[in-house]
Formats: structure tokens, C-alpha cells, sequence
């Protein structure tokens, strides 16, 4: 072989080895790895028991049919597994987490926060929610008035929190009389402690979760719900007051959207920031077969779950509009979920 034929074939070859991770297929790259889902709390509530619910279900429907591995992240109301998932995670798709609904929009409220919701590659989300604030039937504290007339120790979680960010904004907004104790990891911790008079409730505690967990709650009469958090009320509590209803300012109303506007994404899924477009796609489009299976919605059936999805291009697009919203408006709603 001459040196003129030579030289472009070892290009061809070297060119070959140079580019397979480039050339692979979806199915390629996924055939026999494994996807680990980073659960933002700790194992038995509302997160833990829908994000089990995806595993068990979404990896049918992802070319190469990779394994789903749940790993519970607690720590920070979530936020350690929402920075870990920015900062950390490898970037190729083989990472996913599911963390608290105000993680998209925490940066904006706190400066905690090293990450820009925008950029996380949102899959989807399994619902929309309702957020409550509850008591323990004990507890003097039995409605929205006796809230703003009495002291109501409520317990929380961390910075960035659903159980902190909402007893915050009653307390702020409102004025309601909320003494906040944080710091207990999870909900599960907060429900054991109200239930042993510890604290006299919590907030920011989902309706699916009371209807899937907690049903003899509701027939035993255990508990107060005092108020409901989201942007149109739950149909199965009409008698329990909606807080953008309660809000008597157009500043209290805006403050309110900015917070309320994120339980349109109350059980959200998202990849890290980076991860190729072909899988990112790939992982939408096996969230929304999910969400249609037959198998996936017998088993949420069984356990009283909602399923009321939301696709990633949805949550991208309403976090886009929340991070829009002006300044003014932003620096009045943190001020209003921050001690």
C-alpha cells in the first residue's frame, strides 16, 4: 500500500474508535446500566411512595430498559438531593431525582440555593397538589381563625421546606400566631412528634398523602385541616378555606401565586442540567407512557393515589414564567417564607 492510500484509511480507523459514545443509540446506552432516582426525603411519605411508584413502572418504557434504583437523600427539606442533582450527578442520564415542589423555585426565595431551576431537564410530574395545614385534634387550634387568635407550635423541616415555606407564609402574610420548630428531616418525624404533643401540626402536608396514608385520620376525626394551599380548591374539602381566597391585598395575592403557583408541579421528577437532548427526550417520553399504563395507574389506584401528570416541556415552561416575575414581587414572597 502506498503512503497516499495509507494515510486516509488510519484517519478512518482512528475516526471509528474516536466517536462510539457519540454514535450509541438511546437503547445503546442504556442497555444493562442502571438510573439512579435520588428521593429527597426519607423512606414511607407522599415523595418516597410516588417516586417507588415511577420506578417500579417507568423503566418498561425507556429504550434498553434500564433498572430503576431508588436511593432516599434526605437533608435540607430536600434541597440536598435537588444541589446534588445540579451539582453532582453524572450529567449522562443515568441519574433522576424527585424532590420538594419548591425546590424549582427556591432560588428565588433563598439564598441557600446554589442551583437555577430553569436548567434542570424537568421529566415530569405525577400530579398536581393541594398543600394543607393541619392539627392535631388535641390541639385548641381547630380553623383558620382560631390560627390567627392563638399560639399554634407547628413543626418543620428546614430552609426551602413545604412544612417551613407555608407555616412562614401564614405567619408573615397574615399574621397568624405560628411558632416554627425545624429541623425534623422529613414529615414522617413531624407526624410522630405532633402525634406524641410535641408540636400541634404541620403545614405544607399534601391531600393525596392524608387519602393515601392517613385515611383513619379522616374517619377517626385525629385531625383539624385549617387551611388549603394551591390555586384552585380541592373538590373533596370545599368546607376548608382556600389561602388565595383569604388574601385581602392585591400584595398578598401576588405573594401568594409566586408560592401557590408551584403546586402545579407537586411530585416533579427532573435530570441534571447537561444531560444529552436524545435522552433527555427519551426520558419525557417514557414519563408520559408511564403516566398512561395500565399497570402503573391499577397499582396508584390500589395505593389511593392521584395522578393528574404534568409533562417536563409544562414544568419548564411555568418555571420560565415564575422566573420572570418581577423583582419587587420576588424579594416581598421571600421575605415572606424566611424566619
Amino acid at each position: 500500500m502506498t503512503a497516499r492510500c495509507w494515510i486516509p484509511a488510519a484517519l478512518v480507523v482512528l475516526a471509528a474508535l474516536a466517536a462510539p459514545a457519540d454514535a450509541q443509540s438511546v437503547e445503546e446506552f442504556y442497555k444493562g446500566k442502571a438510573i439512579n432516582l435520588a428521593i429527597g426525603f426519607d423512606a414511607g411519605g407522599g415523595y418516597d411512595i410516588y417516586g417507588r411508584l415511577l420506578s417500579r413502572h417507568m423503566s418498561r418504557h425507556i429504550p434498553g430498559r434500564p433498572t430503576i434504583v431508588v436511593q432516599n437523600m434526605p437533608g435540607a427539606g430536600s434541597q440536598r438531593a435537588a444541589q446534588w442533582l445540579y451539582s453532582v450527578a453524572p450529567k449522562d442520564g443515568t441519574a433522576l431525582g424527585t424532590f420538594g415542589r419548591q425546590m424549582g423555585i427556591a432560588p428565588l426565595l433563598t439564598s441557600t440555593a446554589q442551583f437555577d431551576g430553569t436548567k434542570f431537564n424537568w421529566v415530569g410530574s405525577i400530579t398536581n397538589e393541594v398543600s394543607t395545614c393541619i392539627t392535631w385534634h388535641t390541639s385548641p387550634v381547630k380553623t383558620w381563625n382560631d390560627m390567627l387568635e392563638r399560639t399554634l407550635t407547628l413543626g418543620g423541616d428546614g430552609p426551602g421546606a413545604d412544612p417551613d415555606v407555608f407555616a412562614l407564609l401564614y405567619k408573615n402574610v397574615f399574621d397568624a400566631k405560628i411558632k416554627l420548630v425545624s429541623g425534623y428531616h422529613g414529615t414522617t418525624p413531624i407526624i410522630l412528634a405532633m402525634e406524641r404533643g410535641e408540636v400541634e401540626g404541620l403545614c405544607g402536608y399534601s391531600w393525596s398523602t392524608i387519602k393515601s396514608k392517613n385515611q383513619s385520620w379522616l374517619t377517626e376525626k385525629k385531625i383539624n385541616i385549617i387551611v388549603q394551599a394551591a390555586l384552585r380548591k380541592e373538590g373533596d374539602i370545599p368546607d376548608v378555606p382556600l389561602a388565595l381566597d383569604l388574601a385581602k391585598t392585591e400584595e398578598q395575592r401576588q405573594i401568594l401565586k409566586v408560592i401557590l403557583t408551584s403546586q402545579e408541579t407537586a411530585r416533579p421528577f427532573a435530570a441534571p442540567p447537561g444531560v444529552p437532548a436524545d435522552r433527555t427526550a427519551a426520558l419525557r417520553t417514557a414519563f408520559d407512557a408511564t403516566m398512561k399504563d395500565p399497570e402503573f395507574l391499577a397499582e396508584a389506584k390500589k395505593l389511593n393515589l392521584d395522578v393528574n401528570p404534568l409533562s417536563g416541556k409544562t414544568i419548564s415552561d411555568l418555571l420560565a414564567e415564575l422566573y420572570a416575575t418581577p423583582k419587587a414581587v420576588l424579594e416581598k414572597a421571600g421575605q415572606a417564607v424566611t424566619r
